[in-house]
């Protein structure tokens, strides 16, 4: 296949819509598919065998880390040289919607896939433009409403996006590597570090963007409450709000324990040596870090939100909070028993965490980017969904894709699923 991508959000940025493309183009260059990317200046020529191609941009005001960058000229001769037979676009906004308006006129025989990332209608909300909300998912649709099929991560994502009007939804879940994720990276003198004491405290971790959309505060204010000799928090990540939360715990006197970004084998052992992953997102669309935490042997302390909600079954490998009808204090009082809960009983949070590591290995990359490769292959084939291709008999939405990927449980009430074919992908 000969691949193109032009993305908003790329390489040298590092979150799960980097990385998830990352592997997809590891994936591609070992199935010996070409690949063109076009996108943000990223200070690379190349990468994983895929040629770039850069351009500038500006913050997207509601989401600052999410840049509207410039279709340049050199893109449109580009993509016409390319040929493509199939062009994805990753969830398309603004360089996507220039991408549309030029594969229209110049090549308007190309079928077209796209992928749902970001909710960024919820993040107009949680950065104060309520009244931008219902115009994104406006846009949203429209954008993808060019393309034969759109892929989403998760199932809960996918009826979000069906009652919002999105035609042929999908699910592109994601991967783990359990080599790599694992409870044997537990490290004894990692634990000591972050508490300078004994390892008898019990340690709670926050991994990803240290920003307000992820509702880190919720965390921190159910921390506060908790008895700080018997557990400690660790936050590993950085942000925009990183600073001003940083100041307040220190302020409060908030024992915490702040690592910045880590990566690798340094992350892989912060999630190893914790016992308790506390995330109070309600923005993923899947939230790979949930899944790392898992593979680490972590139960997980979240709320019923979209994407996460896919990944744990309340009451077998964490715990989740529905914060429907809640106010701001009666959600912190409820995670706050939640938390504790799991701190006090040992023998649940070993029995979680166990079970949190064999879901976690349900889910392989391999699987995960094939996923995306049928789906070319379906759309450059002209193979238009059935009504059927989803099925619902069950109660449980089962994805063509996700079938032979993961073990479904038709009880939880929250659930996910060489060729030489030319592809474009254009990533916003």
């Amino acid at each position: 296949m000969r691949i193109a991508i032009v993305t908003e959000n790329f390489l040298p940025k590092v979150d799960g819509v980097t990385r998830t493309l990352a592997r997809l183009l590891e994936h591609l260059q070992a199935n010996d598919h070409q690949v063109l990317v076009l996108g943000p200046e990223s200070g690379m020529t190349d990468y994983a065998g895929a040629e770039l191609m850069g351009t500038t941009g500006i913050p997207f005001p509601p989401y600052p880390e999410l840049k509207l960058n410039f279709w340049r000229s050199g893109f449109t001769r580009r993509l016409i040289d390319f040929a493509p037979h199939v062009i994805h676009l990753v969830d398309p906004c603004w360089l996507g919607a220039v991408g549309l308006a030029v594969i229209r006129y110049y090549l308007p025989e190309t079928p077209l896939v796209s992928s749902y990332h970001t909710n960024l209608a919820t993040y107009c909300t949680h950065f104060g433009y309520n009244f931008l909300a219902p115009t994104m998912w406006k846009w949203n649709r429209f954008c993808h409403s060019f393309s034969r099929y759109v892929m989403c991560p998760s199932q809960s994502t996918r009826r979000i996006l069906r009652q919002r009007g999105f035609e042929n939804v999908r699910i592109w879940p994601r991967g783990i590597d359990v080599h790599q994720f694992s409870p044997t990276r537990r490290s004894l003198a990692l634990q000591q570090s972050w508490t300078s004491t004994s390892n008898d405290k019990i340690i709670l971790l926050y991994v990803g963007r240290v920003s307000f959309e992820k509702n880190i505060g919720l965390v921190l204010d159910a921390y506060k409450q908790m008895d700080h000799s018997r557990c400690h928090l660790v936050i590993v990540g950085h942000g925009p709000a990183f600073d001003e939360i940083q100041a307040e715990c220190q302020r409060t006197h908030t024992p915490v324990t702040w690592t910045g970004y880590l990566q690798g084998d340094a992350l892989a052992a912060a999630y190893a040596s914790a016992d308790i992953f506390a995330f109070a997102s309600t923005t993923e669309t899947f939230g790979q870090v949930v899944l790392e935490a898992m593979a680490s042997g972590l139960p997980v302390a979240g709320l019923w939100a979209e994407g996460v909600c896919d990944l744990v079954d309340h009451g077998t490998t964490g715990l989740l909070l529905d914060t429907t009808g809640l106010s701001r204090k009666e959600q912190c009082d409820r995670y706050h028993e939640q938390l504790d809960s799991l701190v006090q009983n040992k023998e649940m949070r070993l029995r979680m965490g166990q079970a949190a590591v064999s879901k976690a290995r349900q889910y392989t990359w391999w699987e995960a980017m094939e996923c995306v490769v049928r789906t070319y292959r379906d759309a450059s084939n002209h193979q238009y969904p059935s009504n059927d291709l989803c099925r619902d008999d069950s109660g449980v939405e089962e994805d063509c894709c996700l079938s032979d990927h993961l073990n479904t449980d038709s009880k939880s009430s929250c659930q996910h699923t060489n060729n030489s074919n030319d592809i474009l992908i254009l990533v916003d």
